[in-house]
C-alpha cells in the first residue's frame, strides 16, 4: 500500500517540492544541482549565518535544527516529495529521519552517511536511500579514470593506424563464421580508419549461415570481404578484432605479424603478440569496446553503424540476459537513439533455412543425456550456425542445464556448447575438453570447439568419422564436467 501511496504522489500532475536538510558542503552542491534542473526546494539549516548566505544566493532557506520536531513541523512537510537528509552529524540525521517518517510515511527520503555501519542502519530504519559520500567519490573518481584510460587507449589506436600512410591499407580480420559482435566491431574500426582517411577493409573466412546473420549483413548492406581471396601483402597492417590470435577461429595463418588485437573473449595473454592489445573479458561484446572509442575520441556514429553495434551488443549478450557488464548496458544506451530500429526488427524476424530445421529435428532425435547433460551429433553439416541454434533450442528441455552439439562440416568436426548451470564455466569446460585436438573456448554460457579431422586420420567413411567423434565428443567433454560416461 505504501509504496502504491508514494507512486501515486510521484505521478501528481504538480511537480514535487524537495526539503534538504543540513546544507554543508554536499546539501550545497546538492541545492545547486536541483537549481540547475529547475526543481523547487527548500533548505532547513541550524547556522544562522549559513542560512543568510544562502538567501543571498536566491534559494529559499529556513533556520531550524534538522533533529528538532517542531522546526520540521513549521516546513510543512507533509507536502513535499521527498526529503534529503544531507547533515554530517550522523545521530541528528538518525532522529530527522524519524520525525519526518512521522510527519508523512510516504515522504521519499535519502539519508546521508558517514561509513558502511550507519549506511546499514540507515536502510534498516526505513531510509529509501542512504548515501555514503565516500563511496560516491571513489566511484566517480574510478569511472573517470577508466574513461581517461579510454581516451588514451583510443588516441593510441588511432595513432598506430595513422602509421599505416595515405597510401597504405589496414587490413581487418574477424573470426571464421563470423557472428554480428564480430562483423559491428570490425566495421567500427574501419569507421575510426576512414574517420582519420586511411583505407580499411573487414575481412573474414567460413559461411555466414545463420539467417538472422544474413539478414544483418544484407539490410545493413555491410561489405566484407574473404581472406582467401585477398592477398595479405597488400595490407600495411594487420588488426584482429573479436579475436586476439592468429589461426584461432580465424583464417590469419599463423607467422602474420598483428599490430592490433581488440576483444573480450577470454584468452591466456601470454599467447598474444601485438603492438596495441585490448582484451577485456568483463566486457559482453567487442561492440562494447568499439562503442566506448567512439564515443569518448567524439567520433559521430551513423545511423548503420549504430544499427550494427547496438544488435552486436544484444546478441552476444542474449538481450543483456547473460555476461553482461554496467558498459555494455551502458553503450546500448548511448547506441539507442541513433539506431534504426524498424530495420532491427527485419533483422530479428528471417524465415529459417530449411538445413536448419533439418539440424534441429536430427538434434532431437539424435540427443543422449547424462543427469542434467544432453549432447547431441547431428551428422553432416554445410551450415554451422545452425549448430548453436539448435543447442539453443535443446537447453530449453526440462531437466537439461548444459548442451553440446556437434556436426562434421568439410575438414571439421564444429561443436558448439550452451550451458544454464551456474556451477559451469562451459568456456573452460569446452577448451579443457579439446583444446590439445583443436581450438576451443568461450563464456561461462556459450562455447565452441573446432577438432580437425586429423585427429581421425585413415578413416574415409564419413558415417565412421561421426560414430567415432561421438565417442570421442561425448568422452571428453563428460571427462572435462566430472561426469563419467555410461558403459
Amino acid at each position: 500500500m505504501q509504496n502504491s501511496q508514494k507512486k501515486d504522489r510521484i505521478s501528481n500532475k504538480k511537480a514535487p517540492k524537495y526539503a534538504i536538510l543540513g546544507c554543508g558542503s554536499v546539501g550545497v552542491a546538492v541545492a545547486n544541482e536541483l537549481r540547475a534542473q529547475g526543481k523547487e526546494f527548500i533548505v532547513i539549516d541550524k547556522d544562522p549565518q549559513r542560512v543568510e548566505s544562502l538567501r543571498d544566493q536566491k534559494f529559499e532557506a529556513i533556520q531550524g535544527n534538522i533533529s528538532d520536531e517542531k522546526a520540521l513541523n513549521r516546513a510543512h512537510l507533509e507536502n513535499f516529495g521527498a526529503v534529503l537528509i544531507l547533515s554530517s552529524n550522523v545521530q541528528a540525521n538518525k532522529i530527522a529521519l524519524k520525525i519526518v517518517q512521522n510527519i508523512s510515511p510516504i515522504i521519499h527520503t535519502v539519508v546521508r552517511a558517514i561509513d558502511p555501519v550507519t549506511k546499514e542502519k540507515l536502510e534498516d530504519a526505513g531510509a529509501d536511500m542512504v548515501l555514503l559520500p565516500s563511496s560516491i567519490i571513489a566511484t566517480t573518481a574510478a569511472e573517470y579514470l577508466e574513461r581517461v584510460e579510454s581516451v588514451r587507449h583510443g588516441r593510441e589506436l588511432l595513432k598506430l593506424m595513422k602509421g599505416v600512410g595515405k597510401k597504405g591499407k589496414l587490413g581487418i580480420i574477424i573470426h571464421d563464421n563470423p557472428d554480428p559482435d564480430a562483423i559491428a566491431s570490425g566495421l567500427a574500426l574501419k569507421y575510426m580508419a576512414e574517420h582519420i582517411s586511411i583505407d580499411a577493409e573487414v575481412l573474414y573466412q567460413g559461411d555466414i549461415g545463420h539467417q538472422e546473420n544474413r539478414a544483418f549483413i544484407n539490410l545493413l548492406k555491410i561489405q566484407l570481404r574473404r581472406i582467401n581471396e585477398s592477398n595479405l601483402s597488400e595490407f600495411n597492417k594487420i588488426a584482429l578484432v573479436d579475436a586476439s590470435i592468429p589461426g584461432a577461429n580465424n583464417s590469419l595463418p599463423e607467422d602474420v605479424e598483428v599490430e592490433i588485437v581488440i576483444d573480450h573473449h577470454l584468452v591466456d595473454l601470454e599467447k598474444v603478440d601485438a603492438h596495441y592489445c585490448d582484451i577485456r573479458p568483463k566486457m559482453g561484446a567487442t561492440a562494447t569496446i568499439m562503442t566506448g572509442y567512439l564515443q569518448e575520441l567524439g567520433i559521430s556514429i551513423s545511423k548503420e553503424l549504430a544499427t550494427a553495434l547496438l544488435y552486436g551488443i544484444r546478441t552476444d549478450t542474449h538481450e543483456f540476459k547473460v555476461e553482461t557488464s554496467p558498459a555494455d548496458l551502458t553503450a546500448a544506451a548511448f547506441l539507442y537513439p541513433l539506431a534504426d530500429h524498424e530495420l532491427l526488427g527485419k533483422v530479428e524476424m528471417p524465415s529459417m533455412s530449411t538445413e536448419t530445421l533439418d539440424i534441429l529435428g536430427e538434434a532431437i532425435q539424435s540427443r543422449r543425456t547424462k543427469g542434467s547433460y544432453l549432447i547431441s551429433n547431428v551428422g553432416l553439416i554445410q551450415d554451422r550456425d545452425a549448430l548453436p541454434q539448435a543447442a539453443d533450442y535443446l537447453l530449453n528441455l526440462e531437466g537439461i542445464t548444459t548442451v553440446v552439439v556437434f556436426g562434421l562440416g568439410g575438414e571439421h568436426i564444429y561443436v558448439s556448447g550452451r550451458s544454464k548451470d551456474i556451477r559451469l564455466n562451459i568456456g573452460s569446460a569446452m577448451k579443457e575438453a579439446f583444446g590439445d585436438i583443436g581450438s576451443a573456448g568461450g563464456h561461462s554460457t556459450a562455447a565452441a570447439a573446432q577438432i580437425p579431422l586429423g585427429v581421425f586420420s585413415g578413416v574415409k567413411d564419413k558415417q565412421t568419422i561421426m560414430r567415432l567423434s561421438e565417442e570421442a565428443v561425448m568422452k571428453r567433454f563428460l571427462a572435462a564436467v566430472g561426469e563419467k560416461e555410461d558403459k
